[in-house]
């Protein structure tokens, strides 16, 4: 093992046993075409011990692993040789930062002042730490969550469960030192406003963002509801306004969220959020009507669209494929998770979309992509292509 190596693992052993572990971070892959991002790890206690837990980031999914501590050592080494060139130690007195260059042997160590002062919480048996607290939450019993008392209501848990992890995920994607402030954000298809709310108190109290959200939603009697709720609980940069994904206003915004816009809305919704140079998009699609319609597949794939549950997955599937492929097209830097979904539901799919380039023309290799997806299942249209004119 080289030195350097050696001596950053044993920083991170250190920072266990004296607890002053904050994070760890591995990134910068050494194999290209991998679908291993990056790698998240934290220190957990659960009712067997203190574990390390490593979150790998793939393309398209997440999956944890926990680590008795005296195995870190050699599932470091494994990892920092063979999968990644860099790697970041945060604990409470300093940062470390290894590195390593493409066909060089030597690691180089750098240690630089701490930017946490306190250990992050390591319960996991425990009750949850939620983003948005129930406790003395008044949206939350103004939209019927919670009771009075802030206790979360028995038909009501999916919905409060639902809210966290969305809450949770955008929290993954934004970097509140880069966020321009006053900060823009338009939800498409608002409804009765839980994440309008949710996200509106996250940024505002948690992150102490100065942020204006627009919560578009058709049916008015939602709008007027939701408007008196933003006023009593004291959002003022909150607001409630009547209108259709396709025809609402967009300027300088910088992010745009539709979750469960059925069928095409979703593309518009994008479509939107694209054309008006939005710095995220955030979307959970609902239905899949215009691709399943013409999906004719090829010889070899036609033995699973022959049956209408395979084939209304299939064409799930191959939607949010081509709405990832467009994304990235126009210089998003795109990943597709599973999300808590809504109460008729069981489970649902999460497109997150982050601005990465700005040149302006599409990216032909995704286009490609999207022609070759097209031609394997016979479709002649999609949505989201068309509004881009791609």
């Amino acid at each position: 093992m080289s030195d350097q190596l050696h001596i950053f693992i044993n920083h991170v052993l250190e920072s266990i046993s004296d607890d002053t572990f904050a994070s760890l971070s591995l990134m910068n892959k050494r194999d290209k075409s991998s679908e291993l991002r990056t790698l998240r790890g934290k220190l957990i206690e659960i009712k067997k011990g203190l574990r390390l837990s490593l979150v790998f980031r793939y393309e398209t999914n997440d999956i944890t692993k926990n680590f008795e501590v005296d195995k870190i050592d050699r599932v470091l080494n494994d990892l920092l040789t063979k999968d990644f060139f860099q790697a970041i130690l945060s604990t409470t007195h300093k940062e470390y930062h290894l590195s390593q260059k493409a066909n060089k042997a030597n690691w180089k160590l750098t240690i630089k002042e701490a930017k946490l002062y306190r250990v992050p919480e390591r319960s996991h048996d425990k009750t949850k730490n939620r983003l948005i607290k129930a406790d003395k939450n008044a949206y939350l019993h103004g939209l019927e969550i919670s009771t009075q008392d802030g206790n979360i209501r028995k038909d009501k848990q999916d919905k409060y469960r639902q809210i966290n992890k969305f809450i949770e995920l955008i929290d993954n994607v934004l970097k509140p030192d880069e966020m321009k402030q006053p900060y823009r954000i338009v939800d498409m298809g608002a409804g009765k406003g839980y994440l309008s709310f949710a996200l509106y108190d996250h940024l505002s109290n948690n992150l102490d963002i100065d942020l204006s959200l627009e919560a578009i939603e058709l049916r008015g009697h939602l709008v007027r509801n939701g408007n008196e709720l933003a006023r009593a609980v004291g959002f003022d940069g909150l607001v409630f306004k009547e209108g259709a994904i396709e025809n609402t206003p967009l300027k300088d915004i910088d992010m745009v969220i539709a979750l469960h816009a059925c069928d095409t809305a979703t593309d518009d919704a994008i479509f939107r959020g694209i054309k008006s140079g939005a710095e995220v998009i955030v979307c959970s699609p609902c239905c899949h009507k215009q691709v399943r319609k013409q999906m004719e597949a090829n010889e070899a794939l036609s033995v699973i669209t022959k049956h209408g549950i395979l084939k209304e997955r299939q064409a799930e599937i191959v939607t949010d494929t081509i709405r990832a492929l467009m994304l990235e097209a126009y210089g998003y830097q795109t990943r597709v998770m599973e999300f808590i979904a809504t109460d008729h539901t069981p489970k649902n799919l999460l497109i997150t979309a982050v601005k990465k380039t700005r040149s302006g023309l599409p990216i032909q290799k995704y286009l490609d992509k999207v022609e070759a997806l097209k031609k394997q299942f016979g479709i002649e249209k999609q949505q989201l292509q068309q509004l881009l004119g791609s």
